[in-house]
């Protein structure tokens, strides 16, 4: 089942970009990250500008449908991924909220969810406090210096869950645009590895494990 989502207006969405529903501190310290990081490239200012304005607005995930149908099928997959989801968030209204976050930002940058789900368990393995050896940080492993370029210069925001979320969404799509839509070269840059498979072969992996029955 394929559903619309429609999310509040906002600079990303006015932007034109339509997707449709196709699917503790665990530790005292944080714990490291087995994933790279993103390498910081100059940005255009146009570029700067339209990713800031993208990481702002930090409104709450509250998405409206349009239809019954659209909600059931909403309802539907977020069922079916707190499931998934438990051997990682054990705590079901932690997973609820997450996952509500992770569907709000992924369609609001015209993102599939699975994907996005496949991502951080490769780079984070659901951790949200984790650090990479690079310093990337938490679920989505944000490197600091977004936080500069794009941000309000406060890295210490990025293990916030919405904030980092929001982050990791925005950049992903900008490397997408940057590679002209090729998700496996975007992936790579995600990563800080383009155009090696290693990373892009495990998020597709992963993604696999985050689709609704009927969607592999």
């Amino acid at each position: 089942m394929r559903c619309e989502a429609q999310l509040p207006p906002d600079p990303w969405v006015h932007r034109g970009r339509r997707v449709f529903l196709c699917a503790a501190l665990a530790a005292a310290l944080p714990q490291r990250a087995r994933a790279g990081a993103q390498v910081e490239e100059p940005l255009a200012d146009a570029v700067r500008s339209a990713l800031s304005a993208a990481i702002a607005h930090g409104a709450p995930p509250k998405p409206r449908f349009g239809a019954i149908d659209q909600r059931l099928a909403y309802l539907r997959w977020l069922g079916e991924m707190s499931d998934r989801l438990k051997r990682h968030k054990t705590e079901a209204q932690t997973r609820i909220e997450f996952l509500e976050t992770v569907w709000y930002e992924s369609v609001r940058a015209g993102l599939e969810p699975s994907l996005v789900l496949g991502l951080i368990q490769v780079e984070s393995g659901f951790r949200k406090y984790a650090i990479s050896v690079a310093g990337a940080r938490g679920y989505m492993q944000v490197m600091p210096f977004w936080a500069r370029l794009i941000g309000d210069g406060q890295a210490s925001r990025l293990f916030h869950m919405q904030t980092n979320l929001r982050f990791g969404c925005v950049i992903l799509r900008h490397y997408l645009d940057r590679e002209n839509g090729d998700l496996y070269m975007a992936l790579g840059r995600y990563n800080g590895s383009r155009g090696q498979p290693q990373y892009p072969n495990a998020v597709f992996a992963a993604r696999r494990k985050w689709l609704l029955p009927g969607e592999r």
